[in-house]
């Protein structure tokens, strides 16, 4: 610790004989003015550089010269060349020009080709070009951001059709999915069927899944950070969709031009009017969500800007002598942030964040009901300094405050023959407040072109339920380059988690309990090593890497079996804690241009926990451990109007538990009618192995309409092609004829055409 303050104090004094400059600014779309998050900034005449931070902002010194040559670069724009004579700190902006057909040039080729993949001592970072989610095939007509991280090496999707992700061992809550550095607690649409962003209001798309830099806590496995748009700000703009299930409609412009911008974008279903006529039960599902950004440049140095976003989907079904529920579940988030330069070496950016996420459930099968409530509400309060003494370092630090205030409470019984079913009220749910800090200090230094570090150290405070947890965290990742296009790269990272969502079981649907760090249950914690070959080809065209990790996590939490929920349950005093292992292989290659676009991935991984009060103690595979995973996605350009794209995934089944054996009781049974079933291991059985091609054609076109142009697109696409019937689950039944128990599969989506129109003007 001493020595990376003794490392602030010196590095701004590094180089201090030569004569230098600072050239700082943004890069900006040259239509819109939204800013370009990652792209690449070099000094042509000594190939050092930096690229733009999450606003956009980057910062390069140079040496005192007649001229010097910047070369930007961003994927899908045209490189831009700006010769620069200066003899003071310089700010400019730099506008890139889109590229507008597949036919590029030289020059433009080259602006797709940056090698920060191998270059930086950065590793598990993966960003997903927006363009890749529009042109991917859909579901229904929904462009999905999880179905494109689903397809990433070392993800593994969840259930069949589902949004959810399992990182490299983790279970879902292990992952931090941000908006606008805003938490969202349930990403999902429809049971999970589509996540909840609207993809017309997002710039940047970026999944970190190990060697997390020390600005990033409070999960162990991944953090997906998704940037909304700014809004254009020179002209107003419109743009839409209808899809087979919802419709969607984001509107952006100006508010003072060039200076201050807005955007709007709302998505509604109307999954009613179809689902009416289509069923004698009594169904009905609706959701929505609306998200909103402004901004305004107050000047050189300061820049507001505000976030809202707000998603809920409500859902019922009724049948007879059935299965009957009732849902309703959101999110809502606000951020407030302020960026502001100190000269031209700091950059800052403090925020005030405001989350809000519920789930309500309340479920009846035959004899038995549960009601569950869930909800948490978290007000944080950061701060983060980024300072550039040099182009060998770049040195971040921050505080950040969270207050936790969650709402648990779940009730599982048997129908009374008289009286009322027990309700939740939420207002009189017992809440568990909680407080979290954190301090974090990293820096990334360039030692030599052929050795770089990124280490740094966070220390995260939990505070609640009378008890206190602090650690230390270090993580550390080294590069070193073997030539122009070739680096190895290792990494080690400490991690805490003090938010725990536990599976409820016992829930005819399941979901999840979110439950604090008690002096009861301790903060989950992982220890995550990892070591990569990245290799780049045809001039950075094709990038290819090979990753290698070992995890483990200790204070893993789930309910003990048979766990019976009643108002007066103390939820602390029904878990069980146990830990999990992890290990894997993963491959990625990836081709950023020409007319063929696209990757392929493949991970080979064993995924186990230990509990000693579950399985006997001894070890078994996680549920969503898979041994194979397999991924290829692609995009052609047909024509300047026709793109093709197509995704083909394969995967391991998923573990479940077949009992060994069954009990008949002749009177007062349970919810199982009068069976119980002998289980001896858990997760002793695999479903079938489970594989899918998607396809899907769009064609644009630019036309007039009541003499104004605009763009139009149709995409006609297939979900699972050729009708795969995947297993979903397996229940267990007995046949009437035999009277021999069987276990029968359940699969949930067949071929499933779409059409969808979208449209911009």
């Amino acid at each position: 610790m001493k020595n990376i303050l003794l490392l602030i104090i010196l590095v701004s004094g590094l180089d201090a004989t030569a004569q230098k400059i600072t050239i700082s600014g943004y890069v900006k779309d040259a239509s819109s003015k939204e800013v370009l998050i990652g792209a690449t900034v070099v000094n042509a005449n000594t190939k050092t550089g930096t690229s733009t931070n999450q606003y956009g902002y980057f910062s390069l010194t140079v040496n005192t010269a007649d001229t010097t040559e910047l070369i930007v670069s961003y994927q899908g724009y045209v490189l831009q060349a700006k010769k620069i004579v200066a003899k003071e700190n310089i700010q400019l902006d730099v506008l890139m020009e889109s590229s507008t057909t597949s036919l590029l040039g030289e020059v433009v080729v080259r602006a797709d080709r940056n090698d920060r993949n191998v270059q930086k001592a950065q590793m598990g970072v993966i960003d997903v070009p927006i363009k890749a989610i529009k042109n991917f095939p859909v579901l229904m007509g929904e462009r999905d951001v999880m179905k494109i991280i689903q397809l990433l090496p070392g993800v593994q999707a969840g259930q069949e059709g589902t949004a959810g992700f399992y990182v490299r061992g983790g279970n879902l809550d292990q992952n931090l999915v941000q908006l606008d550095e805003a938490t969202v607690y349930n990403p999902n649409h429809l049971f999970g069927l589509f996540s909840t962003f609207n993809v017309n209001s997002i710039n940047h798309v970026q999944l970190i899944k190990g060697g997390f830099p020390a600005e990033y806590g409070g999960r162990l496995s991944s953090i997906l950070n998704i940037t909304m748009k700014e809004g254009n700000k020179n002209k107003y703009q419109t743009e839409g969709g209808i899809g087979l299930l919802s419709t969607n409609l984001t509107f952006q412009g100006p508010i003072q031009k060039s200076k201050s911008s807005f955007i709007v974008s709302a998505r509604k279903s109307y999954i009613n009017l179809l689902l009416k006529p289509a069923t004698s039960k009594s169904t009905n599902y609706s959701f929505y969500d609306l998200n909103a950004k402004m901004n305004y440049e107050l000047g050189r140095k300061d820049h507001l800007y505000f976030s809202f976003f707000k998603g809920n989907d409500n859902a019922g079904y009724t049948g007879a002598s059935s299965l009957n529920y009732k849902t309703d579940f959101g999110n809502t988030t606000g951020t407030l942030r302020w960026n502001h330069l100190f000269g031209s070496k700091i950059f800052s950016n403090t925020s005030l964040i405001y989350n809000d996420y519920h789930l309500g459930l309340g479920t009846t099968q035959n004899n038995y009901y549960e009601v569950l409530y869930t909800g948490i509400k978290d007000l944080n309060a950061k701060t983060d300094f980024t300072f550039t003494p040099n182009n060998k370092h770049k040195i971040k630090a921050g505080l950040s405050y969270i207050n936790h205030t969650l709402y648990p409470a779940s009730v599982s019984s048997k129908v009374p023959s008289r009286g009322n079913q027990i309700t939740v009220n939420k207002d009189s749910v017992a809440k568990r407040r909680s407080n979290e800090f954190a301090f974090y200090l990293n820096d990334e230094y360039d030692i030599s072109k052929m050795l770089s570090l990124n280490y740094g150290v966070r220390v995260p405070v939990f505070t609640g339920d009378g008890t206190t947890y602090s650690g230390i965290e270090p993580r550390v990742t080294t590069k070193i380059s073997l030539n122009a296009t070739t680096s190895v790269k290792a990494s080690w990272t400490l991690m805490n988690q003090f938010l725990h969502s536990v599976p409820n079981s016992t829930a005819s649907l399941p979901t999840d309990i979110w439950l604090s760090s008690s002096n009861i249950i301790k903060p989950q914690k992982s220890s995550q090593i990892a070591l990569g070959l990245f290799k780049n080809f045809a001039d950075n065209g094709i990038e290819a890497s090979a990753e290698a990790y070992y995890k483990t996590m200790d204070n893993q939490v789930l309910f003990k079996e048979g766990s019976q929920i009643v108002v007066s349950t103390n939820l602390d005093s029904i878990l069980t804690f146990g830990k999990g292992k992890s290990y894997g292989i993963e491959l990625f290659v990836k081709k950023n241009v020409g007319t063929l676009t696209g990757w392929i991935s493949y991970t080979l991984s064993k995924i186990t926990q230990q509990f000693p009060e579950l399985n006997r103690g001894t070890e078994f595979p996680a549920s969503f451990d898979r041994r194979h995973n397999f991924s290829l996605v692609g995009t052609y350009e047909l024509s300047k109007r026709w793109t093709f794209s197509a995704d083909f995934v394969f995967y391991t089944g998923r573990a479940f538990t077949l009992p060994a054996g069954r009990i008949t009781v002749p009177v007062n049974g349970s919810l199982y009618d009068g069976t119980y079933y002998d289980f001896t291991s858990r997760n002793n059985a695999r479903l079938r192995s489970y594989h899918r091609l998607d396809v899907s054609f769009s064609n644009k076109r630019t036309v007039k309409f009541w003499g104004k142009k605009y763009e139009r697109e149709w995409v006609f696409g297939a979900y699972n092609l050729y009708s795969r019937l995947n297993p979903y689950f397996v229940y267990l039944t007995t046949n009437p004829d035999t009277k021999q128990p069987e276990a029968k599969q359940v699969s949930l989506l067949p071929f499933i055409p779409s059409v969808s129109f979208n449209f911009k003007f």
